[in-house]
């Protein structure tokens, strides 16, 4: 039944399209998701330590409404009526306020489904999260210099959940918000919907940058309703989202001082989420596909991450020392119980939840693509990896390096549960893969994408 796809057009249109295939992996996804939810079931039943009430999602059942869902069904009705014809016809600068400023309304109506308090204003104030420590840091220098002796848990000045877990420039950005008197839970709240929605601006950038204007277009409707702004709205993974975003656009920028920039952003976000070691396939494949000084923007950015590691080492903070502490607490809690058996896949459920039912087709068209592009095996190793990256473009190497960087995290075994929030950094990238979709159908995808958020918002009450 599968059936390949011819490559996209300079339009970044498919010529044809074989429904056969996107149904075959249709009703993959919709098999995982309901095997997903119903093992979650029996093993919450036998109490298996999941500790996600609503697994696949760390979640609790509860169909709610709120004041919200009105708004969030209008703007997904706007989006989808009239949002990918508008991203092919509208003037770009134009184009991009309008995205980020709908997907932070489409992002603020999802919360508000929960209501003021517990969508925004107590979304980021219980005792696991990084607002808890926010009051106690009265000398940064010394936060610094002290935050690995404070990662294990079981003794009486450990960090709390969130900030034990990270390096410490995730608690910097919610001191800072402080410093400028924007503290209190409802101010980082909003922080995390206006930042992170910058998503829908950052990736269609690095598209355009890269040579891909017409997909850069097409993909912005995609990242404006995505199902993933549930948990951008409001977690401190909707910010990392961003960061990451906007420091791959700016490697993908002409100039060896874009790329500078765009390194140590990176570098910043490596200080965000151990996790983002897995960035760097990210940032190698936007190298790879720049048209110039390819060598010279890798060694900028290099000199990026490298300076704003060392300014973290001289503060007192080396990288791989609080790794090597995060993994003994990850496995001090919650992640010793939860068995890898069920959420080595079970994570994958949750990816789609995060990412929309469009990212099973929207891929099979991307490998499709890759292979029919693949150039013929002659000329030297580095010539045949340049006709390889060239022949891919960005719509197909982009959401593969995703791809890789997330069954990477998966198979490590250190992303058991949470992961429809974790991987936001990645799945904005896997959605860069929906370039690839005919031009007719986008509409009915970008309807199954909203109707999933609504639908994941109005059951469960998520947890950041």
């Amino acid at each position: 039944m599968t059936s390949t796809t011819a490559p996209p057009t300079a339009s970044g249109r498919t010529p044809t399209r074989r429904r056969p295939g996107d149904l075959l992996v249709l009703g993959v996804e919709a098999t995982l998701l309901a095997a997903a939810v119903l093992v979650g079931a029996v093993l919450n039943a036998r109490d298996a330590g999941l500790h996600a009430d609503a697994a696949p999602l760390y979640a609790t059942w509860g169909p709610h409404v709120g004041w919200g869902s009105p708004a969030a069904v209008l703007v997904a009705v706007a989006v989808v009526a009239w949002g990918a014809r508008w991203a092919r016809t509208a003037r770009w600068g134009l184009l991009l306020v309008a995205a980020w400023l709908t997907a932070v309304a489409w992002t603020l109506s999802l919360a508000l489904v929960d209501g003021w308090s517990a969508g925004l204003a107590e979304r980021l104030t219980p005792q696991a999260e990084y607002l808890h420590e926010v009051p106690r840091i009265t000398d940064i220098p010394a936060m610094l210099a002290g935050f690995t002796d404070r990662i294990a848990d079981f003794q009486p000045d450990s960090w709390s959940t969130h900030t034990a877990g990270h390096p410490p420039g995730a608690l910097l950005i919610f001191v800072w918000l402080d410093r400028i008197g924007l503290g209190g839970g409802a101010a980082a709240a909003l922080a995390c919907v206006l930042v992170g929605a910058t998503v829908a601006v950052s990736v269609p950038v690095t598209l355009r940058a890269l040579g891909a204007a017409d997909a850069a277009r097409a993909v912005i409707p995609f990242l404006v309703l995505l199902p993933g702004a549930v948990w951008v709205g409001a977690s401190a993974d909707g910010i990392f989202a961003a960061v990451v975003a906007a420091g791959l656009a700016l490697l993908a920028v002409r100039g060896r001082a874009t790329a500078a920039a765009g390194g140590a952003l990176l570098g910043f976000a490596l200080h965000l989420s151990y996790g983002f070691l897995l960035v760097g396939v990210l940032a190698l494949a936007v190298l790879a596909l720049r048209r110039t000084h390819r060598w010279g923007a890798l060694l900028a950015a290099g000199a990026g991450v490298a300076a704003v590691t060392a300014a973290f080492v001289a503060a007192g903070f080396p990288w791989w020392v609080g790794y090597q502490l995060v993994v003994e607490r990850y496995y001090q809690g919650w992640a010793a119980d939860r068995p890898y058996g069920y959420w080595v896949w079970a994570n994958l459920a949750a990816l789609l939840l995060s990412a929309g039912p469009v990212l099973g087709p929207a891929l099979r068209r991307v490998l499709s693509t890759a292979r029919s592009r693949w150039p013929a095996p002659q000329g030297s190793l580095p010539s045949r990896v340049d006709a390889a990256v060239r022949a891919a473009g960005p719509t197909v190497l982009l959401p593969l390096a995703a791809l890789v960087a997330v069954l990477g995290a998966d198979l490590s075994g250190l992303s058991k549960a949470e992961v429809e929030r974790i991987w936001l950094p990645f799945i904005v990238w896997l959605l860069v893969a929906a370039a690839h979709l005919p031009t007719g159908s986008r509409r009915w995808w970008l309807a199954a994408q909203a109707a999933t958020a609504l639908a994941v918002n109005h059951l469960v009450w998520t947890v950041s």
